[in-house]
């Protein structure tokens, strides 16, 4: 096989994954021989020949057949030089392949990762898709990554499954490692933070656990709610806290749920979480979740080249999968995948046939009792209160918000929501219905707990 014979298939590359994969992966391989039907390929890194070889192996193959080279296999080796300036400047092996990436997870590979559990290289910013829900966590993330210092330590994001608070951590550890080669990253989940700790005691060796701990530029800790009651590992992480933050170490944290609403957290840590900045991302909307699945799309195209979707089918998923993002991405690579396998467009038909289950799940009904439930939850007050006589400020307004939702969110008439709530006069729902609706309208507070708990009910 001749350069020219490579160079065209570069060229067919190009057009059937695109500028974006064609300059992350393929750009950077170069042709060293054929040998007995064997193409060989040189690579800057393994972590690059080993994710060209997972997801575009067999592509790259078929344009090799097509443009009539005698080959029956492809492999890739690291390219001797570049082996060599890897060596001189130190570099670390490379994490695993992923799923899918960009280019920002290849440069990622030659830098001098975290040090950390293993990052996702798809979880990049390049990656995550923003949206309205999102857009203050991302901004803040970005913000972090860029290395500098910052008016805000820590920086906490908290929200449900599947929103992004993984994805945007592991970004901000892949950016800071490439923008800032020497700093000391360390990116852990709490419930590895507390192993460590355990295992420090165990082997009486709990002045290296702090040197180590103590001594990071930036110290990232995923799902912190893990060590919510265990009281000698919050002990030790208050101290390590404080040690940082004296030293003007960037700290960044996420969670399940806001520092003071998560039971079993020391009072010393959620106050100390309080005075950075806190931020919520919010259950996806309809625009967001569209975004994503036109993002993901693209890469599984990249993947199967000729496959096709019909117009309208990433809408309709978007429109009734109203759940979180790893739900989404699950249900379009089922539809990828069944789509390649029977060889066939992914149709309107097609989708509501892979995905019914999902779809089913979707089009579970809201009830009132979980309205009343789900409320009572966010207000912390009792479902007997909710029912009962009280007309106290504290159980009157979260009832008429439940009645307001109830009325939003099924199809009973006003009377039978009446019967639920104690035996009450439609008349009584319809004013906490508008009452509800007045105060939305100059309270933001109540706005905005009215949109919390209506995405709650939905997902």
């Amino acid at each position: 096989m001749t350069s020219d014979t490579w160079g065209r298939v570069r060229g067919e590359l190009l057009k059937s994954i695109g500028k974006n994969n064609f300059s992350a992966w393929i750009e950077p391989i170069t042709f060293d021989a054929l040998e007995d039907r064997t193409a060989r390929f040189f690579v800057p890194t393994n972590f690059i020949g080993s994710w060209v070889s997972q997801n575009f192996g067999d592509l790259i193959l078929r344009h090799l057949v097509s443009a009539g080279v005698g080959v029956d296999r492809i492999e890739f080796k690291v390219d001797p030089e570049a082996a060599a300036r890897a060596d001189n400047a130190n570099a670390r092996p490379s994490q695993p392949a992923a799923a899918e990436t960009t280019a920002a997870a290849a440069r990622l590979s030659d830098a001098r990762p975290a040090r950390t559990t293993a990052l996702n290289p798809a979880y990049t910013f390049e990656n995550f898709v923003v949206g309205k829900p999102n857009e203050l966590a991302h901004a803040a993330a970005r913000r972090v990554s860029e290395g500098e210092h910052v008016s805000f330590n820590p920086l906490f994001l908290y929200g449900g499954v599947g929103l992004g608070k993984t994805h945007l951590m592991h970004a901000i550890a892949w950016e800071l490692s490439t923008s800032h080669p020497d700093m000391d990253i360390l990116y852990l989940s709490a419930e590895q933070f507390m192993y460590r700790f355990v295992r420090a005691l165990r082997e009486q060796d709990t002045i290296g656990f702090k040197e180590m701990f103590r001594s990071v530029d930036v110290l990232m800790v995923d799902d912190v709610q893990f060590i919510a009651g265990k009281n000698s590992t919050q002990e030790e992480f208050f101290h390590t806290f404080n040690a940082l933050v004296e030293m003007g170490k960037q700290i960044v944290i996420s969670g399940d749920r806001a520092p003071v609403d998560m039971e079993g957290l020391d009072n010393r840590i959620a106050s100390r979480l309080q005075c950075g900045l806190v931020v919520d991302l919010h259950p996806t909307d309809y625009e967001l979740r569209l975004g994503i699945l036109q993002q993901k799309a693209d890469v599984q195209r990249a993947k199967t080249p000729g496959l096709t979707i019909a117009p309208g089918v990433l809408e309709f998923i978007a429109h009734r999968l109203s759940t979180d993002v790893r739900t989404l991405e699950g249900a379009l690579t089922r539809l990828f995948a069944f789509a390649d396998l029977i060889g066939s467009e992914i149709t309107m038909d097609l989708t509501q046939e892979c995905l019914s289950d999902l779809l089913r799940s979707a089009d579970r009904k809201v009830t009132i009792d979980e309205i009343m439930k789900k409320t009572c939850e966010h207000y912390n007050i009792r479902q007997s209160d909710m029912i009962g006589p009280s007309r106290a400020r504290n159980v009157a307004r979260p009832r008429q918000m439940a009645m307001y939702l109830c009325k939003k969110l099924t199809t009973r008439s006003l009377p039978e929501i009446g019967r639920k709530f104690g035996k009450r006069d439609h008349t009584t729902i319809l004013h906490g219905v508008r009452r509800i609706e007045e105060l939305m309208a100059t309270d933001s507070q109540i706005a905005e707990d009215a949109e919390l708990l209506r995405r709650m009910l939905e997902a």
